[in-house]
């Protein structure tokens, strides 16, 4: 059965595009019926328009001008996001952290990936924090998790995840191009795994 996805980016889209072209090549068996941002200038909307996928751009910044709250905020969201009938909403890069406003509209169908492996370096910026650990003799890896989302921050059930080594020659470059590798293998990976 196609899973139609809502993902949601604010940057690049290197995932989106993962999903896109794993599709493509027939390896899932979805439908992207909408990439929505939160940033106009995300790439990851230009790499959807070039696939034939509807975009929606949504700011937050109207909502802080005009003194709106963020569950409010959410709330818009999620009822502009419920009228493309997702049936997974896919967080691929997605940098705001959503509330029970957003997340009980769609219970159990949000997945968010994230460059860490559960209980370690969640919010932003876990890949500098994975690679700073390392050069302070703390770990010798980090990983990569698709899990369901809840409020709290990259803490809900994991779905799937993959240990990243890191090398003792490794650049922070190098770290975050070997961990971008693994994602994109791993968010398609846990996407064709629901049969939903």
């Amino acid at each position: 059965m196609t899973k139609h996805l809502a993902v949601l980016i604010s940057g690049s889209g290197s995932n989106l595009q993962a999903i896109i072209d794993a599709i493509a090549a027939g390896r899932l068996d979805a439908q992207i019926v909408v990439v929505v941002s939160n940033r106009r200038e995300a790439f990851g909307l230009t790499r959807a328009e070039q696939a034939g996928i509807p975009t929606l751009y949504f700011p937050l910044k109207p909502y802080k001008e005009s003194a709106r709250s963020r569950e409010q905020y959410d709330a818009d969201l999620a009822a502009q996001v419920a009228t493309y009938a997702p049936d997974l909403i896919v967080l691929a890069g997605w940098m705001h952290v959503l509330s029970p406003s957003f997340l009980d509209r769609f219970p159990g169908r949000v997945l968010n990936l994230h460059p860490a492996l559960p209980g370690q370096f969640a919010g932003t910026h876990a890949i500098p924090a994975a690679y700073a650990a390392f050069q302070q003799g703390e770990i010798d890896h980090t990983g990569v998790m698709v899990h369901w989302v809840v409020p709290q921050v990259d803490a809900g059930p994991v779905l799937a995840s993959v240990a990243v080594p890191i090398y003792p020659d490794d650049s922070l470059d190098d770290l975050e191009t070997r961990m971008h590798q693994a994602e994109h293998r791993l968010l398609v990976e846990a996407l064709a795994q629901i049969d939903r």
